[in-house]
Formats: structure tokens, sequence, C-alpha cells
């Protein structure tokens, strides 16, 4: 079954679509990996109702869930949004599809990070044998690096209705140098994972990922030729979106598993590049592995950030892990919805002995 998305504000995904996947047994696989704690683990009791009562007061937010020690400590639904709702993540997307790239690695279905677009997408760059992007690496292409010229305000939509959407990105001229938040290099991994696993990127996420971590229910927009979107499109319950940011936490385990290579973690996870967007009041913003990094109240952070402020914000030091849910607000109100939330958000981490 597929279905046609709402229209959002931000991004008109006219032609794309929903690819729904639903795993068995959802309830129960759901109840038997988020364990509920006695008490808040640390946190201060009474700071944390006051935090998750002023977000009903928090522009855009819909949810807002605390997990410390690997147990939810805290959840609150607001709106229309409840415990089992999957929503839209957006650019959260790309901290799935990272966690992907370290398990092809891990795998050898990857050689390296250094290799490039030329050797991993050999068939579709024969046509376009001199683009600037066939000489982009992998790692360029995680670190936001890579140099294409790229306007989400223009290149978005484009990119979304190109027939050929690859062929789209190898016609991308270079641009400037230094970091540059980049969804057309970042679409390129649809195919490079697809071409390594032999499988759409819904089923690699489901087999590698979701399965272990118990995600039972998600959707996946589409482009042009029906396959999913690396860079946005995802959409996760807020319970599940937390996941993520609890496998930075425990260095890729989940529930004792190794599901992410620890190594990857670390790595995805430390600035490589730097002056990335700002987000207060996280300090020193650097990306990874599109994930983002900083310090907040003194401690190391990195979350996968989506459009509006879906956030999955992991502090490793404090075993705390945050994720929120929010609406996706026209663009004059994109910076005051986002920062509102993150501000709320690091109130828990304030909070946290």
């Amino acid at each position: 079954m597929q279905f046609t998305s709402c229209v959002l504000s931000r991004r008109r995904f006219a032609a794309a679509v929903l690819a729904p996947v639903v795993l068995p047994n959802t309830a129960r696989a759901e109840a038997a990996n988020w364990g509920f704690a006695p008490d808040t683990q640390g946190i201060d009791a009474a700071r944390l109702e006051a935090i998750l009562g002023d977000g009903a007061r928090t522009a855009g937010l819909r949810t807002l869930v605390v997990a410390r020690n690997g147990k939810l400590v805290g959840e609150r639904h607001y709106a229309v949004a409840g415990a089992g709702a999957i929503q839209q993540v957006n650019s959260a997307t790309k901290g799935v599809v990272s966690m992907l790239v370290g398990i092809a690695l891990a795998q050898g279905r990857l050689r390296s990070l250094e290799a490039t677009v030329g050797e991993l997408l050999a068939e579709a760059v024969a046509k376009a044998p001199d683009a600037p992007a066939n000489n982009v690496t992998l790692r360029q292409i995680l670190t936001g690096t890579s140099g294409l010229t790229y306007d989400w305000s223009k290149s978005y939509f484009e990119m979304l209705r190109a027939s050929d959407p690859v062929g789209y990105v190898l016609a991308l001229p270079m641009g400037g140098g230094g970091w540059n938040y980049n969804d057309a290099a970042v679409s390129l991994l649809t195919p490079i994972l697809q071409s390594a696993w032999r499988m759409p990127l819904a089923e690699i996420a489901r087999r590698e990922l979701f399965a272990p971590l118990a995600i039972g229910h998600f959707a996946w927009r589409q482009d042009a030729r029906r396959s999913q979107l690396a860079y946005a499109g995802l959409q996760l319950g807020t319970r599940d979106l937390l996941k993520l940011a609890q496998l930075v936490v425990d260095e890729g385990r989940w529930q004792g598993t190794q599901v992410v290579p620890a190594a990857w973690i670390a790595e995805s996870t430390r600035r490589h590049a730097g002056d990335a967007w700002p987000l207060p009041p996280i300090a020193n913003s650097g990306y990874g592995y599109l994930w983002f990094t900083g310090t907040l109240h003194g401690h190391a952070v990195a979350w996968a950030w989506g459009y509006g402020g879906q956030f999955a914000l992991a502090v490793p030091a404090l075993r705390l892990s945050i994720a929120t849910a929010a609406t996706d607000p026209p663009p004059h109100q994109l910076q005051a919805q986002t920062h509102g939330i993150m501000r709320l958000a690091a109130r828990v981490v304030e909070a946290t002995a």
C-alpha cells in the first residue's frame, strides 16, 4: 500500500509518496524494548515535570520524550500527537542513513570513506564522465564538504521533481569550499547503499537497524524513481526516534546487542567540520558524519536535526537521551520555533545530576 503525504508548509512533496512498513507484534516489541523507570534516574523530578508542562507553551512542539540510563523517565504529547503516532522527522533521517553507512563499512559492503562517487556509482557516472560530483568522496558527503552548489530553497524542489535524481546531482557545478548543508550530495547515499546491499533503502534500514531496535512502524518518502530519500522523508514514532539518540549514548548498543559499530558511533558524532548552524544554548556547533555536534552545559552532545525542531539529542556523559517531534513551520517562524524547542531540551540536561 502507498499513500500520498499531507502537504507541508516548507516542503511540497507533490510527487513523492510514503511507503509504510509494519513489522509483526509491534506493541509487544515496543513494550519489551523501552523500560519505564520507577523514578527519574537522577533528573530533578520537580524540574522535569515543570519542563514537560512548559512544553505545552513551546511553539510547534508536539512530543517530548526523555530517557536516562536506557529507561524512559518522562514523556508528554501535545496537540493531537499520541504515543503510537509516527511523525515526520525531516532531516533527522540523515542520522539513520549515517548509521547505515557505518554498518555497510563494517560489513565490507563499502570499501572506505575515501571511495568516490565515480567508483561507487560507476554505471550512473558513465553517462556524465566529467561531472564534478564524480570526484567527491563518501567522507565529503557525510561531512557536508562536497563543494557541490546547493540552495535548498531552489534545488530541494527541483531535485524532488527530477525524473533522474542522480543525474540531477551529477549536473550540479562546484561551489565554494567549507561546510555546506547539502541535501543533493546526501541524496547520492540512497543509490550508494542500495548498490551495496542490492535492496531498497527502506529494507536495508528495516533489516539492519529498525528490526534490532524493535522499530515496528515507519514510513518513508520516495523520489521519482520510487527510491527512499536519504536526506529527509522518514516518519517515526518519537520513542523510536529516541532510540537513535540512545544508540549514541550506548556506543551503538541496544539492550546489550551491538547494532552499530562503536567506532562508527564515536567517529560520526565527533566534529569533522566546523561552523555549522548555531543552535543556542548549544555552543561550538560542528558537524560529524550527518550528525551535529557541540557542547551543552559543559557536556559534549550530538544530535540528529530535522526541520522545525525534530531532534534526537544524545548526552553520553550523562547517559541521557532526548527526542522531540514538532510541526513544520513556515520559514519566517523556523528559527524561533527551533531554538525554543532546543532551549526546552537544554533545561532537561541542566536538571540532570
